[in-house]
């Protein structure tokens, strides 16, 4: 099994802080997002490779961050990934990426373990593995707590065995406090139709928009994270995370 990990955006909305930095390797607690989020996989059995999909202006800076990374952490082995794109215009996309990533390294025989870049966990990402490899597509799902912070994401229900019954992304009127948050398990039957949603012109980016067309077509488990989820998209996410995370390592 391999993990990709998602990190080709532009983060517009955290500019100048994102203007010359990529905002997974912007520091929160002590040590980049990236960092926080890879330490989380430690104890995943049979892990192969991570993989870093990036965009040209901060491939390098990946690949310097990774070798530093791994020269401490010798059990990991990185691939940055460069998906060519040069600006917010000319992006892939997340699911763009995912399938370039799949298509480009011929990762459609395997599962894969897919997270943004952006989202931290104080839970380690083991726990969700366990449960999500006895399936063909797991997404994560996390309880936000009222009704305004939903609608910034997907808003799943689920019946009592954890399978996705609706999902509505950004719903004006959601039904529920539970939202699918960007990490995914991917079977390989499950990769094999990425190809088949970006051929039908489905929107490339928001991830969760795959699983909003895959829960019709294929049955997806969730598991919920128990620990703490942050999602970094402003700065003031940004300075929560850090006063999170340093009271959390300390």
């Amino acid at each position: 099994m391999n993990a990709l990990i998602l990190a080709a955006g532009y983060a517009t909305r955290l500019y100048p802080l994102t203007l010359n930095k990529a905002k997974p390797l912007l520091v929160v607690g002590g040590k980049p997002i990236i960092e926080w989020l890879v330490d989380n996989l430690a104890g995943i059995p049979d892990l192969e490779t991570i993989y870093v999909v990036t965009n040209d202006k901060f491939a390098a800076d990946f690949k310097a961050w990774s070798e530093r990374y791994q020269a401490r952490h010798p059990e990991f082995k990185f691939k940055i990934i460069n998906d060519g794109s040069k600006s917010d215009d000319d992006k892939l996309g997340a699911i763009g990426d995912i399938n370039f990533l799949v298509t480009q390294e011929s990762l459609s025989q395997g599962s894969l373990l897919i997270a943004a870049g952006d989202n931290l966990f104080t839970e380690p990402l083991k726990h969700f593995l366990a449960s999500a490899i006895k399936t063909e597509a797991t997404v994560a799902v996390y309880d936000v707590g009222d009704t305004e912070t939903i609608k910034k994401y997907g808003n799943v229900s689920i019946d009592a065995d954890g399978m996705i019954i609706r999902f509505e992304e950004k719903p004006e009127k959601p039904q529920g406090t539970l939202a699918a948050i960007a990490l995914y398990y991917y079977s390989p039957a499950v990769l094999s139709l990425l190809r088949t949603y970006l051929a039908a012109g489905n929107n490339p980016d928001q991830p969760g928009r795959f699983v909003q067309w895959l829960y019709t077509r294929k049955p997806v488990k969730t598991f919920q994270i128990k620990g703490k989820w942050i999602d970094i998209g402003s700065k003031e996410t940004l300075e929560n995370a850090d006063k999170i995370l340093r009271s959390f390592k300390s």
